[in-house]
This record gives C-alpha cells, sequence and structure tokens, in this order.
C-alpha cells in the first residue's frame, strides 16, 4: 500500500508540473487561434502523462534500456496526439471563419446565410442563433422603412393641411385689417372655425406622439361597455344629423371592460365621426358589442361602400387616408392611428374588413373578471 501511494504521488507531482506549465502556455496564446490552444491542451495531456510516467520509472529503478522504451513509445503518442489536435483545430477554424465570413455579410445590411457542412454542437447553436436574429433584424428593417414612408407622407399630408387653413386665415386676416370684408362677423365665424380645425389636428398630433413615446397612461376603471357607446353615441349625434346619417346601437350588450373611460370614449368618438363622413346621407352607422369567451367586441359598421382590398392593411398607419373619395375634409388621417395606438395600450386590438355595403371596424378587449 505504501509503494502504491509513493507512485501516486509521483506521478501526481509530475502530472501537475506539467499542468502548470500548460496553464501558463494557454494564457500567453489565450489570444492566437483555436488551433494553436487545442495543440497547447493536447500537448499539456501528453507532456502530464510522460511526466508522471518518467517519475514513477525512476522510482521503480527500471534499467535504462525499459526507461528508453517508455519514453519513445510516450513521444510517439505525443506526436500522435498534437497531430490530431491540429487537425481538429483547422477544422474548427476553418468553420469558424466561414461563420465570421456568413455573419459580417449578415452584419453590412444582408441576410444571414449559414455556411454547408458539418460543425460542433456549439458553432451549430451559435449559427441558430445568428439565423434567428437575422430573421428578427430583417423584420424590423421592414418594419422601419414602412415606419419612415408613413412619417413621410405624414409630413407631406400635414404641411398640406396646415398649410391651407393658413393661408385661408392670413387672407381672411388681411381683409379685416384693411376693413374690405363684406360681412365681419362670417369672417370671424370662419376664422374661429379654421383655429378649432387646427387645434384639433394638434391635439392629434401630441396625442399619437404620447402613443409612439410610450408615455401614455391609463387610469383602468369598472365601467359597463353598454354606457361607453351611449356616451359616445350622444356625441357623435349633431355630426350625424348635420349629415343626414343615422346612427344605431341596439346590438350593444351591457358587459363590464376594465378600460380608461376618457381614452376609450375618445376611440368610440374616433370610428364614429370616422363612419360618418364616410357614410353617405340616409345612411345607417351600426354600433354592436359582445361577449366573446374572454373578450368584448365592439363593432361600428358604416356605408361607406368599402376599403380596397390592398388597403386594408394601412387603414391604422398613421396618415393613412386611401383613395380621395375617403379623404376627410378636415385631420390628417390620425383618428385610427389614435384608436390602434389607445387599444392596444389596453392590451386589445384593432381590426377592420369589408361587409356588404361598406366597412366594420372592431376593437377587441378584455372582458372584466367576474
Amino acid at each position: 500500500m505504501k509503494d502504491v501511494l509513493l507512485i501516486a504521488l509521483f506521478a501526481l507531482a509530475g502530472a501537475f508540473c506539467a499542468g502548470l506549465a500548460g496553464a501558463v502556455v494557454l494564457r500567453l496564446v489565450r489570444h492566437r487561434s483555436v488551433a494553436v490552444s487545442l495543440a497547447v491542451v493536447a500537448a499539456v495531456t501528453v507532456t502530464a502523462m510522460l511526466a508522471g510516467t518518467l517519475a514513477v520509472a525512476r522510482a521503480m529503478f527500471l534499467s535504462a534500456h525499459d526507461l528508453w522504451v517508455v519514453t519513445v513509445v510516450a513521444a510517439m503518442a505525443a506526436l500522435v496526439s498534437l497531430a490530431v489536435a491540429l487537425l481538429l483545430g483547422r477544422w474548427v477554424v476553418a468553420r469558424s471563419h466561414a461563420l465570421t465570413k456568413a455573419a459580417r455579410d449578415f452584419g453590412d445590411g444582408g441576410s444571414f446565410s449559414a455556411p454547408g457542412g458539418t460543425a460542433t454542437a456549439e458553432l451549430a447553436a451559435l449559427t441558430l442563433e445568428l439565423a434567428s436574429t437575422s430573421a428578427k433584424l430583417d423584420e424590423s428593417r421592414r418594419r422601419e422603412r414602412a415606419l419612415e414612408a408613413s412619417r413621410r407622407e405624414l409630413v407631406a399630408w400635414i404641411s398640406h393641411d396646415l398649410r391651407t387653413p393658413l393661408a385661408g386665415l392670413r387672407a381672411m386676416a388681411e381683409a379685416l385689417e384693411d376693413g374690405v370684408a363684406a360681412d365681419p362677423t362670417r369672417y370671424h365665424r370662419q376664422i374661429r372655425t379654421e383655429v378649432e380645425r387646427l387645434t384639433a389636428m394638434v391635439t392629434d398630433l401630441f396625442e399619437l406622439s404620447r402613443i409612439h413615446a410610450g408615455a401614455l397612461t391609463l387610469a383602468p376603471s369598472r365601467l359597463s361597455v353598454y354606457d361607453l357607446v351611449g356616451d359616445a353615441l350622444g356625441g357623435a349625434d349633431p355630426l350625424a344629423r348635420e349629415h343626414g346619417v343615422r346612427l344605431s346601437g341596439e346590438a350593444v350588450q351591457a358587459v363590464p371592460v376594465e378600460v380608461d373611460g376618457k381614452e376609450m370614449t375618445r376611440v368610440l368618438a374616433n370610428l364614429l365621426v370616422n363612419a360618418i363622413r364616410h357614410t353617405p346621407p340616409d345612411g345607417t352607422v351600426a354600433v354592436a358589442a359582445e361577449r366573446r369567451e374572454d373578450t368584448v367586441v365592439l363593432s361600428v359598421t358604416d356605408g361607406c361602400g368599402g376599403i380596397r382590398d390592398e388597403d386594408l392593411p394601412r387603414v391604422f398607419d398613421t396618415g393613412w387616408r386611401g383613395t380621395e373619395a375617403r379623404t376627410p375634409p378636415a385631420g390628417a388621417g390620425l383618428g385610427l392611428a389614435i384608436v390602434r395606438g389607445i387599444v392596444e395600450a389596453h392590451a386589445g386590438s384593432a381590426e377592420v374588413r369589408n361587409v356588404p355595403g361598406g366597412c366594420r371596424f372592431e376593437v377587441t378587449l378584455p372582458a372584466a373578471a367576474g
């Protein structure tokens, strides 16, 4: 037992010295290629075995011939191990270089294309992560391009919509200042109308900026959908009478929701104003609300004649107006974008689809518990 312990100590001492030297070398070459590190690891392993073997052989007083044989065998094993480590390292490095090139192309704005051939588990996992990241970045780029196009359109439309009433205000102000206005009272009324229109546009822009900045603060409370729809119909009734449009709210269930009453009233008001403006005289705008499983669906159906299928996905985009026939006499196409922003802030969704004679806007909200 004592001899076995002595042999183990000699082997441990030799292996420890080789391992310590290898650790120092690995630290010195830590910034070099993986192939170099693998070669060092293989050399340390073989050297540790060789050092332990020689230490034990000397302790056991082997003959010089036997010691030489042990040394030659260990040296041959070391050479083969180093050769295999270098080949493995070159293969890993080649795969790594191919992956680096693919990642570089992906970083330059292209899409990631995984290099062919087999790879280690770590490199394969890295390849999958890069492919997933590439797909996410492609989607992000598409959204960014769409958002930038939407912003350009919004700026162009806002500039046009601001320039027209401002030019009118300037002309009326000059006429009043020069005393050439035939009916000053009518000019004053028109100036007030244009100012209210501009105020509404600025208010919409401010609300939209709050939504996009994530600064929309909600104060949810338990409300009945029936009461929300009733208030919205009451507020939209004068505009509906002016346009000769009938409002219908008969299919409204009294289901509870947890929402910000002020913001949801704005949502319904925007939907109703949009529907009334695009419904011809003697037409009907119908509001409905029903519970579907764990959600509440509010819908506003108008008689606009429908929206082109290719335009349906853009209806809630900022600044969208669609065809000339659907261009409102005021505003800059912000109402429906505000609707979507407020609804999504309530963890809901807003959709639109064509129905016979018009289109239906649906707002889906989580139903109140209990």
